[in-house]
């Protein structure tokens, strides 16, 4: 592992926008309101040339019990035990505070390396917080300002020689997680078919978790890395941010995405609400597999649709999973009931498999991983030009296409252009005139001929006029020296 610094605090002294300062993205959700972080976020930090992992913590809080707070607080608790350093920032123009001075002791006993800085040190109204600070008994404060970049030079000064004995203890690679998920494909023979490429740790498998609130998505991601990583509990809503967690399920390298609860449009009104609907959504477009967690007493209401077809629309792979299974008492009829309600609400993910589990006792994990695997590996096919063309052959003698105003269209060619989601293109005289009927008859029988259930099949008609290079082309128009040309014949 490579060196881990966690940034520790009061809330709203500004961990999250330095958090966002050093990885160089806004990634961590930020607002001027007290308690906005909730999870453990870990990004890849850079400062200089130095290279390390930071966590971004919720704020501390002198709560101790099984309140949301208290559960916050001992989520915080265990991100400094698993740091090599913890940066506590205190607020210089608010100076020291009687909590900081808790919390001071609190790092000095559960962490040997504490790094004490004042953020919010800029100009003359930080001087006096900054000079304040000494009193905690931490060494010297650095002084730094989050929002506008000051003081990095100095705390690269002091991580230097931190994360330089870390990387003699440990040999770390980075894995790739900004991944192009458009067109990874490189050029093929239109014969050759392209073996399934199983996840690697410097590439692994990227699955978004999305929901309505209070489906059980962080319990489920909990018991899967089987520790207590993600914020949990009854009350709706609780994350906010969209975490994404690394692990290795049962032998596959997952890098898994946690995201917040989405409501319906017209219901949400808070900022905060907002932004993290919106993280969750920018969770789905990193993602390969996307995971739609449904409440088994309410399943398939409206907004589980939407979200549904958000991810098919996407172009992802996505899984259906019925959580809160050990609560339901008639299994089969249920079954069957919630069997028949998403062929017939969800047409446009025909096929696409349909898991039961329970987060809470760990029941279903195993099949839901193997769901995810065959939808990945689905999502990833290709199909040779020559096989396509001659199952084009015989979708054409079965049903032909329709002659619409008399004109006859021509299906010449097909051929397989990317994949991640699989993606066709049908060489026709008219495509224009062709009618969506006949497209969603030919992704169909894709879908059954050629295995691939569930999967987004993307199926673009071309008209071969387009290759001409001359068309729509004008006529040159006449040379301005024509005169003075004709003018010498004469």
């Amino acid at each position: 592992m490579s060196f881990t610094l966690a940034i520790v605090g009061r809330p709203n002294v500004g961990k999250s926008t330095l958090f966002n300062r050093l990885v160089g993205k806004r990634l961590a959700l930020v607002d001027d309101q007290p308690g906005v972080t909730r999870d453990l976020r870990e990004g890849a930090a850079r400062l200089g040339d130095l290279k390390f992992t930071i966590i971004d913590t919720a704020g501390l809080e002198m709560a101790t019990d099984e309140s949301l707070q208290g559960r916050m607080r001992m989520l915080t608790e265990r991100a400094v035990e698993m740091a090599d350093a913890c940066l506590f920032l205190i607020d210089a123009r608010a100076g020291v505070l009687p909590a900081d001075e808790i919390f001071a002791d609190i790092l000095r006993k559960k962490n040997a390396q504490v790094i004490l800085a004042a953020n919010k040190a800029e100009g003359k109204a930080g001087e006096a917080g900054l000079m304040e600070a000494y009193s905690l008994g931490l060494g010297e404060p650095l002084g730094l300002s989050a929002e506008h970049g000051e003081g990095m030079a100095d705390l690269a000064y002091v991580l230097r020689p931190m994360i330089d004995l870390a990387e003699k203890e440990h040999v770390d690679y980075i894995p790739e997680v900004d991944i192009d998920l458009t067109d990874t494909d490189e050029e093929h023979d239109e014969d050759e078919v392209v073996e399934y490429i199983p996840p690697t740790p410097s590439k692994p498998l990227q699955i978004a978790v999305v929901g309505r609130p209070n489906a059980g998505k962080s319990t489920l991601i909990n018991k899967i890395i089987g520790e207590e990583r993600l914020l949990t509990g009854p009350e709706a809503g609780i994350t906010r941010d969209a975490i994404s967690v690394m692990t290795d399920w049962s032998g596959t390298p997952m890098r898994i995405f946690d995201t917040a609860g989405m409501r319906k449009k017209a219901k949400i009104q808070d900022k905060l609400e907002k932004l993290s609907v919106s993280d969750g959504l920018r969770a789905v477009k990193f993602a390969e597999v996307v995971v739609v967690l449904l409440d088994v007493d309410i399943p398939f209401e409206q907004q589980d649709l939407r979200i549904a077809d958000l991810a098919e629309r996407e172009g992802r792979a996505v899984v259906l999973a019925v959580n809160k299974w050990d609560l339901e008492g008639d299994k089969q009829d249920k079954l069957k009931q919630l069997k028949e309600q998403f062929g017939r609400l969800l047409p446009q993910l025909r096929g696409a498999p349909l898991i039961t589990v329970s987060a809470l006792t760990g029941r279903g994990l195993e099949r839901l991983h193997d769901a995810i695997l065959e939808a990945h590996q689905v999502w990833n096919r290709r199909v040779s030009t020559s096989a396509l063309n001659r199952w084009l052959v015989g979708m054409l003698e079965q049903h032909p296409p329709p002659a619409p105003q008399g004109k006859r269209i021509k299906l010449r060619y097909m051929t397989q252009v990317k994949a991640r989601p699989p993606g066709f293109v049908v060489m026709a005289s008219h495509p224009d005139l062709l009618p969506a009927s006949y497209s969603r008859y030919l992704v169909n029988g894709l879908r059954e001929d050629f295995d691939m259930p569930g999967t987004p099949i993307r199926l673009f008609m071309r008209s071969q006029n387009e290759d001409n290079p001359f068309k729509g082309r004008k006529k040159a128009p006449p040379s301005k020296l024509r005169k003075h040309i004709d003018g010498r014949k004469k």
